[in-house]
C-alpha cells in the first residue's frame, strides 16, 4: 500500500515545519534565488577570473562553514553533533555536488549547467518518492514530466547548442549529490545547526580536492567571489532550504528547484552576456509551466 508524502510523517514529530504559506512561498523563493545565483557566480569566477574549480570549491565550503558556525557558537542550544551517519553522509553528498558543480563551470553556460544540474536531481527525487512508495498526484506527475521534456529538448545534440560531454557529465554526478543533500534535509529538526555540521565535515573533503586540482594563484576577485558564494548563496541559502524541506512533500522539493535554471538562464544572458536561443526560450518556458501545473492546488485544477 502506498504511503503519504514525507511530510506527513514528519508533522508529530520534533522537525520545525512553515505552516505559514506565504512565508513558506517566500522562502522557497529566496532558496532558489540563492541556488541560480550559485551558478553565475562559480560561472564567473572560472571564466572571468581564471579561478581553478577546486579552489573556488574550497574556498566556497570554508566561507559557509565560518558563517554557519559564527551564527551557531553563541546559541544557547546544544551544538550540533558531528560524528553521527546523516553528518557524515550530508558531508560526503555535498562534496560530491561541491566539486562537480565547480569543475562543471569549466566549459558549461551557468543556465545550461543548472538545467542539467536540476534536471537529473529531479529524476533522482522522483525515483525516492516512487521507491518509498509515497503518493504522487496525476497532475504533479504531468508537471514533473512536462518540465523535463524542457530539459530534453535543450539537451537534445543540435549544432544549436553544443553541450560538452565532461562538463555534463562533472554536473551529472553534482545533481546525484545535491540529490541525496536534498533528501538527507527532509528530517533536519536543526536546520542551522546541520548544515553547520555539513559544511564543516566537508571542509577536509574539498580541501583535498584542492590540493589535488589546483592550477595557480588566486585572484583578489576569484577570492571574494567564492566567499560570497559559500557564505551568503551557499551557506546561509542551504540552512534555508533545510528549514523548509520538513514542509513540502519531497516531490514538490524536487520539482520547485526546476526554477533554478531558468532563474539562472535569465542572470547568464543579462550578466554574462550569454546567448539566449529559441531552443532556451522554449525549454525555460517548458520548464516554468510544469513546474506551475504541478504545484497547482487540487480545487484549482
Amino acid at each position: 500500500m502506498k504511503g503519504p508524502d514525507k511530510t506527513c510523517s514528519l508533522r508529530s514529530s520534533g522537525v520545525k515545519r512553515v505552516d505559514n504559506r506565504f512565508l513558506l512561498f517566500l522562502f522557497v523563493a529566496l532558496t532558489m534565488t540563492a541556488f541560480a545565483a550559485n551558478s553565475v557566480l562559480n560561472r564567473v569566477a572560472v571564466t572571468e577570473f581564471q579561478m581553478a574549480p577546486m579552489d573556488f570549491a574550497a574556498i566556497r565550503v570554508v566561507a559557509g562553514a565560518a558563517v554557519l558556525w559564527a551564527l551557531i557558537l553563541p546559541r544557547a542550544a546544544a551544538q550540533p553533533v558531528l560524528w553521527v551517519p546523516r553528518r557524515l553522509a550530508g558531508a560526503a553528498m555535498l562534496a560530491v555536488y561541491m566539486i562537480g558543480f565547480s569543475w562543471a563551470y569549466i566549459s558549461l553556460d551557468a543556465g545550461l549547467g543548472a538545467l542539467i544540474l536540476f534536471g537529473v536531481l529531479q529524476v533522482v527525487v522522483f525515483g525516492w518518492a516512487v521507491w518509498e512508495g509515497q503518493t504522487i498526484p496525476l497532475m504533479r506527475w504531468i508537471g514533473a514530466l512536462i518540465a523535463l521534456l524542457g530539459l530534453c529538448i535543450l539537451l537534445w545534440p543540435s549544432g544549436q547548442t553544443a553541450v560538452p560531454l565532461a562538463g555534463s557529465l562533472a554536473m551529472v554526478a553534482a545533481g546525484i549529490g545535491w540529490a541525496g543533500y536534498t533528501l538527507l534535509g527532509r528530517a533536519e529538526a536543526d536546520a542551522l545547526g546541520a548544515t553547520a555540521g555539513n559544511f564543516l565535515l566537508c571542509v577536509p573533503l574539498t580541501g583535498l580536492a584542492m590540493l589535488l586540482g589546483s592550477s595557480g594563484p588566486l585572484s583578489v576577485a576569484g577570492v571574494v567571489t567564492a566567499i560570497v558564494a559559500g557564505a551568503v548563496t551557499s551557506g546561509l541559502g542551504y540552512a534555508l532550504w533545510y528549514r523548509v524541506l520538513p514542509s513540502i512533500p519531497t516531490t514538490v522539493a524536487g520539482i520547485a528547484q526546476l526554477s533554478v535554471p531558468v532563474i539562472a538562464l535569465a542572470a547568464g544572458v543579462l550578466l554574462l552576456a550569454e546567448p539566449l536561443t529559441p531552443r532556451l526560450l522554449t525549454a525555460g518556458a517548458l520548464v516554468l509551466g510544469g513546474i506551475a501545473l504541478s504545484l497547482l492546488p487540487r480545487h484549482a485544477r
